[in-house]
Formats: C-alpha cells, structure tokens, sequence
C-alpha cells in the first residue's frame, strides 16, 4: 500500500445589423477619421459569430437575433477606442460604456463643453461629476486598508455608470464608520447593504492533492456524478474512513468520505461541497489537462499512466488484471498490476489509459527514482458500488449495488470480458440494454445488476 502522504451561425449572414448610427465625423485636414467608424465597419466585415454565443445572448439577455448580432458588433467596436478615447478626454474622462440591446456606446466627461466632441465621435455623451482617476484613487485606497475592512464587506467597486465607487457591506453602520476614517471623499462612495459571502470555486480533477484531518495528504482519482448529489471524486480507502472531512487547495473546505472499503478493497468516494465542481480531467502536470471520456478497461501489456501529487505523471504498462496482493493491514483483490513507479502521497490518484479511466491508485513498491511496481483497484467496480457516474457519460444510477451477482448468463448476447462502447445494445435474460457508459465488462456485472453502466430499453 502506498500510505497516504503525511505531511509536517458559423453564421454568414449579410449584415442588416441594427448597428447604432454613427454621426459623420467631418474631420479637419491631417486629422484622424472617426475611431469608431471605423472599428464598427472593421467588426461588421470581420461578424461571423457562432451561432451557439447568438443563441445564448437570445435566451439570456432576452434579445432577438438581429440585436445580439448588432450587441456583438457595436461591443467589438467599443473595445477597440476605450484607450483612445480615454486619452483625448484626458483628465475629464469619466468612463467608456455600452448601454441598451445593441450596445449603443456612452463616453462620460466631467465637461459639458466637451459634449459636441464626444458626439462627432460616435457616443452618447453623459456629464458626470467625477472622473475615472478619482475613481480609481478611491479603490487603491480601500485595496491598501483591505485588511482593515469590517467584517462583512467583502466587495467594493468602481462603478462608472453611477460614477461611485460601490463598497458591499452587512452592516451599513460599522461600513460608514471605516469609509468616514479612510481619508477618501465620502462623495465618491456608495453604500450598499448585501448578504453575499463571495467565495472561490474549485475544480474537481484527477491527480490534485487533496487533505484529510491536519496532517495526511492523498490524490483524487477520477470526478464522479451521482444522482441527488453534488457529485465527487472516487480515491483510495485507506486515504480515509467513512465521514472523514477532506479538504483541497488552500486547505479550502471540500467534502466527505461517503463511502469507504479497505482492506479486501481499496476504494472509496468522496462527497464535494458546491464550491467545487466535477470535471472529466486529469492533471498532467507538465503535459497540462487530460480529458477522460470513458472507463474501458485496457487489456494486458497495455500503455497506462498515472497522476499523483507527489510524483505527479507516469507512465508504464500493464502486468496483469485480478491481481491479490497482501499489505501489512490485509489483502486487496481484484486490483490491477503496472509498471508505473508512484510513491506515498500518490495513493487515490487517476490511472489512465489514453482517454479512458483505469483506476485509482492503491500501492506497490519502489519509488520513481528507481522504478516500482503499483497497483489500481478499477473503476468500474468503485463507480457500480456507489452507483456513480464519470463527467461527461450518460449513465443515470438508480440504484446503488450493494452485492455483485455471479455464475453464467441465463442467456443472450451479453458477455464478460468484453469491451463495450457507450450506446452499445445487448440482450440478456430476455431483455435488451443500452450501454450507458464505456467499459469492459466483468463477471458478475451483468446489465440487470449494474444500473450505472447498462440501461433496459
């Protein structure tokens, strides 16, 4: 057993677009033509969006086709004069924004008399009595006294639209209170009473560390789905008991071990919190992310690789399958037997095989700087005891196996040790069933007793 580590529309489409009229910009000898003319004619010639982003902006912003291919083309432009025109205003910009269905542009000014310019550019003028670099000082200043905020502020802004910087707070007394004794203009600051706790959000990925009480440190195998849940990771049992609490980056909150077995097994499934969200990836280290799109077993003499957060990525071959192998704490069945190194730390980590999980991590021998022998409980067995499902498959437990039937099939197409690709139909016992998930197939798992790989149809 590796012990857990113990650490001290493509749409070409002929543009009716409702773009926001330009007024003509009759420029001088020697000076420049209208910026933002010309980026909207560049980004008109240049539309072509895909249709899913039209799509989204219709069913999100509430828009019709033409004024989200209008938005996208008026929002391209924008972006391409906010630095110019922050520069010709100088001193008396007050913000660059886009406004209404089509993204009609705004240039605020501290100058009305700056008012028939910003016409002859482009935008709707909007007199303002405060500048962006006002603005920006105020922020700087709050960024500088962060630590000092009360508690229950947790956001401030500048929000050139209302021309204030906006500081979020639950309590708007104690918020006034450090704004009046920060050294700002008060003027420049608005209020606003909110109950959000922000928070970052975290993937769930193969190989990633991830903790267990203070001290003792393992690696994710493979996210899971699971109906009615927020889904997971499955790992190795010995990382953890049942109920045990985890944590992941920054030792932030993670989840719980739901179900655990080890010895006879070594497997288990981790329960995450809503910050962290399941993903069909695995970390490669230095090779970036590798996408897992199913769990076929792979035969004897095969490539496999392993990731892990202390040796982080390996490669080897497999040995054998239905392999038993006894650990100070007892005997482990059914796991499979490779020449990748791995070392403690490893243990739960993803083992792979080109685009299809393998198993997880359980133990083995010698380290990566001589080489070794490890072993993977599969993941199949872990994803058809908790009735689980890899990101990504199409597989819906509705039920979660507690024993595996054995013997011979009662008759039909169905077989054991056979690959079988998702969407694959068999027969058996009478019945027709549809792969749900890509796998190969063992004895016991006939379609009847594993619901999270094989649906009746």
């Amino acid at each position: 057993m590796l012990r857990r580590h113990v650490v001290g529309m493509s749409v070409a489409l002929a543009l009716t677009l409702a773009v926001v009229p330009v007024v003509a910009f009759a420029a001088s000898a020697g000076e420049p033509p209208n910026p933002y003319a010309q980026a909207l004619e560049q980004a008109a010639v240049v539309a072509n969006p895909d249709p899913k982003v039209v799509a989204a902006l219709q069913r999100d912003l509430g828009l019709t086709a033409d004024q989200a291919l209008a938005r996208l083309v008026n929002e391209a432009a924008a972006a391409q004069v906010e630095a110019d025109y922050s520069a010709r205003l100088g001193k008396n910009f007050g913000g660059l924004w886009v406004t209404g269905p089509t993204a009609e542009l705004v240039l605020a000014t501290t100058q009305s008399a700056g008012f028939s310019q910003i016409t002859d550019l482009g935008a709707k003028p909007v007199l303002v009595s405060h500048s962006v670099n006002d603005l920006k000082a105020v922020t700087a200043r709050f960024d500088k006294l962060a630590r000092r905020m009360p508690a229950g502020v947790h956001v401030w802004y500048a929000d050139i639209t209302a021309n204030k910087v906006v500081l979020q707070a639950k309590d708007l007394v104690a918020a006034q209170k450090f704004v009046d004794s920060s050294g700002v203009n008060a003027a420049l600051v608005q209020l606003q009473k909110s109950e959000e706790q922000p928070r970052p959000f975290y993937d769930v990925r193969g190989g990633d560390a991830y903790y267990i009480g203070s001290s003792s440190r393992c690696s994710v195998g493979f996210a899971v789905n699971r109906p009615g849940s927020q889904g997971g990771f499955v790992t190795a049992g010995h990382c953890g008991n049942t109920g045990a609490t985890t944590t992941g980056f920054n030792r932030v909150a993670q989840g719980t071990f739901r179900g655990s077995s080890f010895p006879g097994n070594d497997y288990a499934w981790v329960e995450v919190n809503s910050q962290w969200t399941p993903t069909n990836l695995v970390n490669g280290y230095s090779q970036g992310n590798i996408t897992i799109t199913g769990s076929t077993q792979a035969a004897v003499g095969a490539s496999i690789c392993r990731s892990g957060s202390t040796t982080q990525y390996h490669c080897g071959t497999i040995g054998a399958h239905n392999t038993s192998v006894t650990y100070p704490q007892g005997t482990i069945t059914g796991v499979t037997r490779t020449s990748v190194c791995a070392e403690p730390g490893d243990s739960g980590g993803s083992f792979f095989s080109g685009n299809q999980a393998q198993g997880v991590t359980s133990g083995g021998s010698g380290n990566c700087s001589s080489g070794g022998t490890t072993f993977h409980q599969p993941v199949n067995e872990i994803l058809q005891t908790y009735g689980l499902t890899l990101p990504g498959g199409t597989g819906t437990p509705t039920s979660t196996p507690t024993s595996t039937p054995t013997g011979t099939p009662p008759g039909g197409t169905w077989a054991p040790w056979t690959a079988y690709a998702a969407g694959a139909t068999v027969t058996y016992d009478g019945a027709s069933y549809r792969c749900l998930q890509s796998h190969t197939s063992q004895p016991g798992w006939t379609p009847p007793a594993v619901p999270a790989l094989w649906q009746r149809i």
